[in-house]
């Protein structure tokens, strides 16, 4: 058998939400280069348009389409274009996200609900709106990007890490519920990646040493570094692809070994 083989992606169709940049963008990039085609959303069109040219520079024939991921309508419509123009989605990842870092006794309900509603309710809406079609093929792959947040709490991130727990047992009840149609859906939890929205704060400091998070941030994690956008490419190719077809429900944490290590004595 050529083990190879299991890890192709040729003729499907995979769709990644918020895939305008960072890891949305190289999850894309990763699934592109397993032969899949990409789908992938905007909000608006200035992000869009720089999205485009983005692939385009990549060498990925990708389609984008504007929709938000928390309205139903628009996300039926999205799905009847890419089945019309791609075919049926073989592979979703739900990659859309938010964070808010505001004390807990500082956050409004408002703001609590903005968070839950594009980083768990949005993937909800997502699943259901594949899920048919998967369940009418006896085929899919459903990937959550949760986050190590699914798994711990820390200062600021009450509503961010409320939703990513929820969205690792919505991994599981998807897993449980549509099983039977070989469907899949797992989660991929990434670690502190460097992308332009974390670089504030890996930023050297005017008197030369690393910022405080950055040093935490090392001090935390075996591997003594960020993690890249393309360290996920990997796990995203093996949770989509035919290789994982008996691994069911679980969350595969891409955190440089971070939730295993208690830190270093002082």
């Amino acid at each position: 058998m050529d083990i190879l083989k299991k890890f192709s992606l040729e003729g499907k169709v995979a769709l990644v939400t918020g895939a305008a940049y960072g890891i949305g963008f190289a999850i894309a990039q990763g699934l592109a280069g397993a032969g899949a085609k990409i789908a992938f959303n905007c909000r608006g069109q200035h992000h869009m348009d720089q999205a485009m040219a983005d692939y385009e520079a990549a060498g990925i024939d990708a389609r984008g389409y504007i929709c938000d991921v928390t309205k139903e309508d628009q996300v039926a419509e999205m799905i009847a274009s890419i089945e019309k123009e791609l075919g049926p989605v073989d592979i979703l990842v739900n990659n859309a996200g938010i964070i808010k870092r505001i004390p807990m006794t500082e956050m409004s309900a408002e703001e609590f609900r903005e968070v839950v509603d594009i980083d768990l309710t949005a993937p909800f809406i997502m699943s259901k709106a594949v899920l048919p079609g998967m369940m009418e093929h006896r085929s899919g792959k459903i990937i959550n990007i949760c986050s190590m947040m699914s798994e711990l709490g820390r200062e600021t991130v009450s509503a961010y890490a409320s939703a990513k727990g929820g969205l690792k047992m919505l991994t599981r009840n998807i897993a449980s519920e549509y099983g039977c149609y070989n469907i899949q859906c797992n989660g991929i939890g990434p670690g502190y990646i460097a992308t332009p929205q974390t670089a504030p704060l890996r930023e050297i400091q005017p008197d030369g040493s690393r910022h405080p998070f950055d040093r935490f941030i090392i001090g935390k994690t075996p591997a003594e570094r960020w993690g890249d956008p393309e360290d996920l490419m990997g796990a995203a190719v093996f949770l989509a692809s035919s290789a994982s077809d008996f691994v069911n429900g679980h969350i595969l944490y891409v955190d440089g070994g971070i939730l295993a290590y208690i830190g270093k004595q002082p």
